[in-house]
């Protein structure tokens, strides 16, 4: 009998290298990569595996602060403690982009350190002008030649759209599983909500879509057991782990919707179909990717300016039928917590309860959230 695609969900959550050393076995390389502004689709188009990295909160730090500052993102820190310590020593590559001053810093110590068989940053701009567009189309075709070198052949131009086509298709299906989340009471929590999202990050995109198709189906069929609670919005960068939504579900609300790195920011936006799919790849990782380390360049007065980049919240909030929003900045993140200012009086400014802090990416962190949970949750009851 097939294993259903929840308990396929589970054991992938509880090992993240499962399949990977599985696929490693069959000779397929893994190639893993930091933050959502990777086009993944270029290692799907070449036959890699592309693999998220992500950090794990149960792990304690031990080896990171070695070579890393310890003021710096917690995330980073954590991520390169598991890599240092064979955690990710499944991975063939690893590829980083220049998403922010931090991640950037980590590619060369990872590189040096860690030792991957290939690398690769890619610069990302960090305006959406049309020079800048130009430019990271021009990084995205460096990133296309690199991965040509590495699997000894070229990657054509049917290959790359055809794996955009198969990422829109998953990206198309999130989108409905997010629908889930609009009822009242949701049909699934935010905290399995993002199980689900992370196990699709460890796989193949094909198993991915199948896996998320699967457990859609079967959370339809099932009996509902949640409560009708407080429906919440998280907002924030490497929100990657359950325990992040758990924490904020078991003080007494519903996770509903979010903005942040492994849920809906990646997905909600297919890779637009051009004749050069390098424009589309450009445009949706520089400009459809709403990410705070991203300068948007302004248009009209402060009212609309505010509009253009925080607009889609509010929707978000007025479609899953938000009560209250919480932002949760990691500890360091200065693109984020400069950020959270302008999203928490936006928010508030429309109606919606909003509070912002920080946290440390660990258990101890999670820990010492409860409290100002409870009391926002009290505000907005």
């Amino acid at each position: 009998m097939a294993e259903s695609a929840i308990a396929t969900v589970d054991s992938l959550y509880k090992d993240r290298s499962e399949r990977a050393k599985e696929l490693k076995g069959q000779g397929k390389k893994t190639i893993g990569y930091l933050c959502c502004q990777i086009p993944a689709e270029l290692m799907t188009a070449a036959d890699l595996f592309p693999f998220r990295i992500t950090g794990d909160v149960s792990q304690t730090i031990t080896e990171a602060d070695q070579y890393l500052e310890t003021i710096m993102c917690p995330f980073c820190r954590n991520s390169f403690d598991m890599a240092i310590r064979g955690q990710y020593d499944y991975l063939d590559g690893f590829v980083s982009p220049h998403s922010c001053d931090n991640i950037l810093k980590l590619y060369d110590i990872w590189k040096y350190n860690v030792k991957p068989g290939y690398s690769h940053c890619l610069n990302v701009p960090h305006t959406n002008s049309k020079s800048s567009m130009e430019f990271f189309k021009n990084e995205i075709a460096t990133f296309r030649k690199s991965l040509e070198t590495l699997i000894g052949r070229g990657i054509s131009t049917d290959d790359i759209k055809e794996a955009i086509k198969i990422h829109n298709e998953y990206r198309a299906l999130v989108r409905k599983f997010y629908e889930l989340s609009k009822s009242n009471p949701p049909l699934v929590s935010g905290a399995e909500r993002m199980k689900i999202l992370l196990a699709g990050m460890r796989v193949p995109i094909q198993e991915a879509t199948e896996t998320l198709r699967g457990a859609i189906e079967e959370i339809k069929g099932r009996e509902n057991t949640i409560e009708e609670k407080p429906r919440l919005m998280i907002w924030g960068p490497e929100i990657d782990d359950v325990p992040f939504i758990q924490v904020i579900e078991d003080m007494g609300a519903n996770v509903v919707i979010d903005d942040i790195c492994v849920g809906t920011r990646p997905y909600w936006r297919d890779v637009k179909v051009t004749s050069d799919p390098l424009d589309g790849l450009a445009d949706n990782y520089l400009e459809q990717i709403m990410c705070s380390r991203t300068y948007r360049i302004r248009t009209g007065d402060r009212r609309q300016d505010l509009d253009n980049r925080f607009g889609y919240l509010v929707k978000f909030a007025k479609d899953w039928d938000v009560r209250g929003a919480i932002l949760l900045v990691l500890t360091y993140c200065d693109t984020y917590e400069f950020e959270s200012v302008e999203v928490k009086d936006y928010l508030q400014a429309a109606g919606i309860p909003a509070f912002a802090t920080e946290i440390d990416y660990s258990l101890m962190s999670i820990d010492w959230l409860k409290t100002r949970i409870q009391a926002f949750l009290e505000m907005t009851a």
